[in-house]
């Protein structure tokens, strides 16, 4: 079984007394299916499951009316058992492909409270669902991501160190022999990623190979998934921004440029195409401002972005880069380092706080990585790839604002020096512990 954090989020769900309907959104193969299944197992005496994509039939139930009470028993006729109010926890997968079942959530929180009722669906799909009557304030909703890095340690029996990492604090250093392994690690988590089913195959088998088979056919669905829900005359041009990502991150000024994404295009050209990319969860769109404030977002210059893959794996299997080059730091992968390095640090923050972060510009002097907000903290973070220590952006905005805390993610060891705090990539995510 692969441990994801959301389970301690799925318990305060079950067990909270204002509890409504659930719908889990994620990126599509990030695990939705899984850990509602294990949840189910885990924590409820029986799991009643259905698939609206794989039997339609079931969507029959909900064309006659949207009565709760009647609903629930013909779905129980279905799964040949009863379904029981807080024994049973009720699964609709795949929700989107059945609009009258996400208008009906209105009317089992109204009506019928008791039932525990969670459904998965893709962040596109429930988007394009389209219900008759969204049950807006009727639905609980949480969000599922890849794999952290924290997720894999755990997938690959690291609980022990784990356990200690998590508690250790930013003026101590971090033993050579844990350091080493700790990268061996991230190295690769970089190859394999965050998708479960990805992680999956490399704890069962070691092998890379097997590993790249189920990449690519993520990245296959993922494809298809432009072919099934786009309109047909944006499908080409969903492809090239989404095939065009990891050569604009390898650049030396990764902002997102549409020409090289499609030759003479701006941005009115393949606007709506990114959008649809943003909105299913397959990239992340980090967008510039030029001075932080609160909240982040409200600063934006939303013409100014730079856009990132949901996943490392992927964006590494995308780039063609060979895994071994990263295994061996050889010169292949010294031109996409920190393209991976700046990925893998967002896809963690975003991990960490739900929330996309930003970039900051000062016109052509200096350009820090991201800029996150935690509580009331604005919090630089510069990302280098390596042990590479000097961070002149960080410095100059350092001096323009004052942050009270600045992060610098390298591969050096922890280290505090005042208030600029260095943590190991490897370490990242610690960083609500230290800030």
């Amino acid at each position: 079984m692969l441990k994801r954090l959301i389970t301690s989020e799925l318990i305060n769900w079950k067990d909270s007394k204002y509890r409504k309907p659930l719908i889990l959104k994620g990126v599509r193969q990030c695990g939705k299916t899984y850990i509602l299944k294990e949840f189910g197992t885990q924590y409820y005496e029986d799991t009643a499951y259905f698939d609206f994509e794989k039997n339609p039939a079931i969507a029959e139930k909900f064309e006659q009316d949207l009565d709760p009470e009647r609903i629930i028993i013909e779905l129980g006729i279905l799964n040949k058992k009863i379904i029981r109010p807080k024994a049973t926890l009720v699964i609709f997968d795949e929700i989107q492909f059945c609009s009258r079942a996400l208008t009906s959530l209105k009317y089992f929180y109204e009506k019928m409270p008791g039932y525990h009722i969670a459904c998965a669906g893709s962040l596109l799909g429930i988007a394009l669902a389209k219900p008759s009557s969204f049950p807006v304030g009727k639905v609980d909703f949480l969000t599922l991501y890849p794999m952290s890095f924290y997720e894999f340690l755990l997938a690959n029996n690291e609980n022990m160190l784990v356990d200690y990492l998590g508690k250790i604090k930013i003026d101590s250093s971090i033993s050579k022999i844990f350091a080493d392994k700790l990268i061996t690690l991230l190295k690769i988590f970089y190859i394999t990623g965050g998708m479960p089913e990805v992680v999956y195959r490399w704890i069962q088998t070691g092998d890379i190979a097997e590993v790249e088979k189920v990449q690519e056919m993520i990245l296959n669905s993922y494809e298809l998934e432009f072919a099934k829900h786009a309109p047909p005359k944006d499908f080409p041009k969903i492809s090239k921004i989404w095939n065009s990502v990891p050569g604009q991150l390898a650049r030396e000024n990764s902002k997102f440029i549409y020409g090289h994404a499609s030759q003479g295009a701006r941005a009115k050209d393949l606007e709506d195409a990114m959008q649809w990319l943003i909105s299913a969860g397959m990239v992340y769109k980090v967008c510039m401002i030029t001075k932080p404030g609160i909240p982040v977002s409200s600063y934006c210059n939303s013409n100014y972005f730079k856009l990132y893959l949901s996943d490392i794996g992927l964006l590494r299997k995308m780039a063609n880069l060979p895994a071994d080059s990263i295994l061996d730091n050889n010169l292949h992968f010294k031109e996409f380092r920190g393209a991976c390095a700046e990925n893998y640090v967002l896809c963690e923050l975003i991990s960490i706080t739900n929330k996309v972060p930003v970039y900051w510009k000062s016109e052509n002097i200096a350009e820090v990585d991201f800029i996150a907000q935690f509580d009331s903290k604005i919090v630089p973070i510069e990302v280098k790839a390596q042990q590479n220590l000097k961070s002149r952006s960080l410095s100059i905005y350092r001096q323009k604002f004052s942050p009270e805390v600045s992060v610098r993610a390298s591969m050096m060891n922890l280290k505090k020096d005042n208030d600029l705090l260095n943590i190991p990539l490897y370490l990242f995510w610690t960083i609500k512990n230290h800030i």
